[in-house]
């Protein structure tokens, strides 16, 4: 019972995160959670590109013309 113990006062951490990560597959909230991630990539992708108009096109024309 004592190794028990001490397992679990070692391993809490990790116990206490898989218990979380089962809760968020049981419920479908990483469907809002990848959701919630790709729109703020999609906003920061987009004030990039606001911000540096010029440097996004000589990238792209770059790009393209190696391909």
């Amino acid at each position: 019972m004592n190794s028990f113990k001490d397992f679990v006062s070692e391993y809490r951490g990790a116990i206490i995160g898989g218990i979380i990560a089962l809760v968020i597959l049981f419920t479908r909230l990483y469907e809002l959670i990848i959701g919630i991630i790709l729109i703020a990539i999609g906003m920061f992708i987009g004030n990039y590109v606001q911000r540096n108009k010029y440097d996004v096109k000589e990238k792209l024309k770059k790009f393209i013309d190696r391909m």
